[in-house]
């Protein structure tokens, strides 16, 4: 099995697809343009716990993200994701993609994938501008969950990871970490630092 089938069917043993509101097969359709462009990534790049080759990211338009969170886990473990619910009685759908990222209407690739942990105890808007300087990107609230979904190792104690891809419009700024031995999506200060953010 390559590397994007395993992403594809973690995707479809979480019921995404439903979710969508397509079937499976329709699911893997529409994902199978990217195949080959996986294949050529994972040629040139290694992964691990702190990197990813690229991550499959679904159109998730008008997917209730807070529906994916609970199906986050941490590798050896079971517990679902939680979504901190100091976001407010609106929940996650007020944070959209910064429109600098061009994020696509269709399913897409997110390539070279870094947990990012050089940016521990840096603040956000610090970080966003080191980010942009080397022509990079954050990571988006669904990108972040993908990644998770995926990569479930890529979140560990101290080492987890800021979702600045993703605004309100106010100066939060979504972060993904673990409480009670379970990932949490929850958000922090653009302008605090936190050694066990990147």
């Amino acid at each position: 099995m390559t590397e994007f089938e395993r992403q594809l069917d973690v995707w479809i043993s979480l019921n995404v697809p439903a979710l969508i509101g397509v079937g499976d097969d329709d699911f893997r359709k529409r994902v199978e343009p990217l195949e080959a462009l996986a294949a050529s990534i994972a040629t040139n790049h290694s992964g691990s716990d702190e990197r990813a080759a690229f991550v499959l990211v679904p159109d998730l338009r008008g997917v209730d993200i807070e529906a994916l969170v609970p199906k986050l886990i941490l590798a050896g473990q079971t517990r679902p994701g939680k979504v901190d619910r100091n976001h407010g009685e609106e929940g996650l759908a007020p944070y959209l993609p910064l429109l600098e990222l061009g994020i696509p209407d269709a399913p897409y690739l997110v390539v070279d994938v870094e947990r990012g942990e050089e940016f521990c105890d840096v603040s956000p808007v610090d970080a966003l501008a080191a980010i942009a300087e080397r022509k990079r990107s954050p990571l988006t609230i669904q990108e972040g969950v993908a990644l998770q979904l995926s990569h479930p190792a890529m979140l560990q104690p101290n080492k987890c990871f800021m979702l600045a891809g993703s605004r309100r419009g106010d100066k939060r700024v979504p972060a993904l970490w673990i409480s009670q031995r379970a990932p949490k999506l929850g958000w922090c200060w653009q302008g605090n630092p936190h050694s066990w953010l990147g």
